[in-house]
């Protein structure tokens, strides 16, 4: 009996010294198996070490839209058979999206950002402002009396809650740039790397005086007017500075692609039957009809959208949708990844630009035509340059209206060179808005060199209008007197969903509209998107796949 007593023991301190081992080996106690080093060795030698990242959280205001393949485009009959929504398979990175649209009360606060940090009343700000302002008046319309909607849509407080509209596609993109900036300075102010400068009396806030992501991870001395005392400092008198490799600062804020906002709203995986999808969904609940079918809300519609010819929103007393023109966010149940309004109140921006034809030969993974590559201008010692009131740049559009290109106290981006694309075969060039569709690789002169042509070649030939400034330094405006056969061009960008204005027809999220990125619209507004680093999904995996016997 004792003896038994004692091999069972001998094993049971096998079996734990094992276990020891084998934690150790897997990296349990810090250490990395490839060197031995544990992370208090890597430090102390004063190497980088990422052993206190807790794993990404999840950005204010947002969702977790876990990846996966669907099928983009219309499931249904094309009843206006433009044949521009062809459906395709498609996979999706996992992302972060707004559960809502931007509302006016968070546009504003955007606005009176802009407003304390570049003072509309100088001189040099005074288009900084002003291109970001929405156009209230695109709630105007010849024969409608709309005026009060126009004086008080964007800035009454009973509007506060409902999604901002009259945003261009360009200004919704700089909203995006902001954010990335503001939530990055709210998250250093918290864990107690900054000094909040909103609230410290010895900083002046000015346009020198303000966060960028991307300047604070080249050089925080560069910010501030390099003034340090807005950081804090270790025990060694060390700025603790963080770095991309910390893992603390939130990754940049951006409009969702064409087939990211497709996929969040058609929520498909309401659907899943283990590895497939059972049915096809028209919109983005799980129904063929917009009308409610239980019992306590039986008949009232599921989205804001126009019931027919003159009729927003039903009869008074009884109204099928709540609301005559939009209404405010989470009038609505969620979908299935807990998104509000991805059909009807108001259309949204996707950073798309628009062509007819998803071509996905070209590319069958998180599928995005836009893309422009750049990096960081250095100057001749070498230093990254950043945009000042000496260089800043701004940009005449087509309606007249003047934007900025990139705030003062920026980092200046400009596109890479053929060096920089050298040997490579994944891209050749910065520009490839029209890669595949209209460049001069698409045409028959694609072995020509496209720097000797004196024109280059469009197949969506909008009209490219000339800086024309007369005296007065304001641009001459000037209708385009060529016949065009199609709107179509690198400025024309995607809008997705129905909106208040909008039948039925266009609560299907794979349809889809365009219009120049410069314009607005009362119907239109926009949300948020940020990528999901890491694993796709929070989640930990339980199945493990079997072995082939």
């Amino acid at each position: 009996m004792k003896l038994g007593m004692i091999k069972i023991n001998y094993f049971l301190i096998a079996l734990l010294a094992i276990l020891i081992v084998g934690c150790r080996n897997r990296g349990n106690d810090n250490s990395t198996s490839l060197t031995g080093w544990s992370s208090k060795d890597k430090q102390e030698a004063g190497f980088s070490d990422g052993s206190n990242y807790k794993g990404q959280e999840v950005p204010p205001g947002m969702v977790l839209i876990e990846g996966g393949t669907f099928t983009m485009g219309h499931v249904q009959d094309d009843v206006l058979f433009d044949w521009n929504t062809t459906p395709v398979q498609m996979q999706v990175r996992s992302f972060y999206m707004d559960e809502v649209e931007v509302t006016n009360s968070e546009y504003l606060l955007y606005l009176e950002w802009l407003e304390k940090v570049f003072p509309n009343g100088d001189e040099q700000n005074k288009h900084i402002y002003t291109s970001a302002l929405p156009d209230t008046l695109v709630w105007r319309h010849t024969l409608g009396a709309n005026e009060l909607l126009t004086e008080n849509y964007l800035r009454h407080p009973s509007y506060s809650d409902y999604p901002v509209v009259g945003v261009s596609w360009l200004q919704a993109t700089k909203y995006c740039e902001w954010r990335t900036n503001f939530v990055a300075e709210k998250t250093l102010v918290e864990k107690g790397l900054l000094v909040n400068p909103y609230t410290n009396d010895s900083l002046q806030m000015n346009s020198q005086n303000y966060f960028d992501t991307k300047v604070y991870l080249k050089d925080p001395n560069l910010l501030f007017e390099g003034d340090t005392a807005v950081y804090n400092y270790n025990r060694e008198g060390e700025m603790d500075r963080v770095k991309i490799s910390d893992g603390v600062l939130p990754t940049g804020f951006r409009l969702p692609s064409e087939a990211e906002w497709e996929y969040a709203a058609k929520a498909d995986v309401e659907n899943r039957e283990y590895n497939n999808i059972r049915g096809r969904k028209k919109y983005a609940w799980n129904s063929k009809y917009t009308r409610n079918s239980s019992r306590r809300f039986k008949g009232d519609q599921l989205a804001n959208f126009k019931q027919g010819q003159g009729d927003y929103s039903g009869v008074a007393g009884w109204s099928s949708d709540g609301g005559d023109i939009t209404m405010p966010i989470r009038s609505y149940n969620p979908n299935a990844y807990g998104l509000y309004d991805m059909s009807g109140n108001v259309a949204e921006w996707v950073s798309d630009v628009y062509r007819p034809i998803i071509d996905t030969e070209a590319n069958d993974f998180n599928y995005y035509r836009g893309n422009v590559f750049t990096k960081p201008m250095i100057d001749a010692e070498g230093k990254v340059v950043v945009v000042d009131y000496n260089n800043v740049e701004y940009d005449t559009l087509a309606n007249g209206k003047i934007g900025i290109n990139d705030l003062p106290g920026s980092i200046k981006y400009i596109p890479i060179t053929k060096d920089d694309a050298y040997m490579r075969n994944n891209y050749e060039k910065a520009y490839n808005i029209d890669s595949r569709d209209g460049d001069l690789a698409s045409t028959k002169m694609y072995e020509e060199d496209e720097e000797e042509l004196d024109a280059q070649p469009r197949m969506y030939n909008s009209p490219i209008t000339p800086n024309n400034i007369g005296e007065s330094g304001l641009r001459i405006q000037e209708y385009d007197k060529e016949i065009r056969s199609t709107m179509i061009s690198d400025e024309a960008r995607v809008y997705k969903g129905g909106s208040w204005a909008d039948r039925e027809f266009w609560l299907d999220p794979a349809q889809r509209r365009h219009l120049p990125q410069y314009m607005a619209s009362s119907s239109i507004g926009f949300r948020c998107a940020t990528d999901k680093l890491g694993p796709m999904t929070h989640k930990r995996r339980t199945r493990t796949p079997e072995l082939p016997k």
